[in-house]
């Protein structure tokens, strides 16, 4: 993101996090897929506070990094048990009466993983819920983060007029799709597609760029989401291992990932997006952007508890 760099860095501004937190449960890693009836053991396991924005909301926090979530929860003990591990932050929750969201992600070796979700208090998100937690005027620098859109199905239907309306407030809008539950149909992906008109960043990791593209490599996926994107969005797409590369007006930016032993990725992209977006509300450039949800990403899925760094080494400044 170039634009307005001079009047988006603010120490006032604010990221919202637009999402789901829910109930995480990670087991793993499995191989092969359990044959039906059977048991089943596996080294490692956790129950935490997490879903997309529960997730990147952690990373935000321990990095101290002013932000506020949106969210909804339900009325069972999991909801009360999520409200209590966020203090201050549900002021702008809504609580629903259903129960609350809960997703089991189960390993496989390699670091890929599967979830199965029960969405719950996530069929209650709507439009109306979102606009009214948000204030009706950004301020300079101020940032949404709309993540995991397709764990929503009421919202589906409206989310292009959300963003919309969310860019016209004066947000700088990012953008992480996840991945839709049905896969992506014609009908899911002439959807999204059009969402990239109102962002001002797209954050993916490989598979989700090429899915919605139909681009076989990562670079021809970019392209095409850059075509569809304001002219200076910054195209930003996640590669595990391989590190993060981000497309801006034309020009490449990649950094590697270190090696680092793996034990948990679930919520890894989250915790990038806390890391890339934290140092862009700072002024950082692309690159330095990049090493920064990296770092924060990398800390995270080599720790079992969850742990982030509370500080990252551009985290002071990037005033000249």
């Amino acid at each position: 993101m170039k634009a307005n760099r001079e009047t988006s860095h603010r120490r006032d501004a604010a990221i919202y996090v637009i999402g789901a937190v829910a109930v995480d449960m990670i087991m793993g890693p499995v191989a092969p897929w359990p044959v039906p009836g059977t048991e089943t053991f596996v080294p490692h396991s956790e129950i935490r506070p997490g879903g997309p924005a529960g997730n990147t909301a952690l990373a935000l926090q321990a990095l101290t990094v002013s932000h506020h979530i949106i969210c909804n929860v339900g009325t069972d003990v999991f909801g009360r048990w999520l409200m209590e591990s966020f203090g201050d932050q549900v002021q702008r929750w809504n609580i629903v009466k259903a129960p609350t969201s809960i997703s089991v992600a189960v390993e496989h070796p390699g670091g890929e993983r599967s979830f199965i979700t029960a969405p719950g208090n996530l069929e209650h998100v709507t439009a109306d819920g979102i606009l009214n937690a948000l204030p009706a005027t950004a301020r300079p620098g101020d940032i949404a983060l709309f993540t995991g859109i397709f764990l929503y199905p009421r919202l589906l239907a409206s989310f292009g007029d959300v963003i919309a309306t969310v860019a016209r407030r004066g947000f700088s809008v990012a953008l992480d799709t996840g991945w839709p539950p049905g896969g992506w149909s014609e009908d899911i992906k002439s959807l999204a597609s059009g969402w990239l008109a109102h962002c001002d960043l797209v954050l993916l990791n490989e598979i989700e760029s090429q899915s919605l593209s139909g681009k076989a490599s990562v670079t021809e996926a970019a392209m095409w989401l850059a075509a569809r994107a304001k002219p200076e969005t910054a195209i930003v797409i996640k590669r595990g291992a391989n590190g993060a590369s981000a497309w801006q007006g034309g020009t490449l930016t990649e950094v590697p990932a270190p090696k680092v032993k793996v034990i948990d990725t679930t919520g890894a992209g989250d915790a990038f997006n806390a890391g890339y977006l934290a140092a862009w509300l700072r002024g950082s450039d692309v690159a330095r952007a990049l090493q920064d949800g990296i770092e924060v990403a990398s800390a995270a899925i080599a720790s079992s508890p969850r742990q982030y760094p509370s500080k990252i080494f551009s985290c002071a400044t990037d005033d000249a």
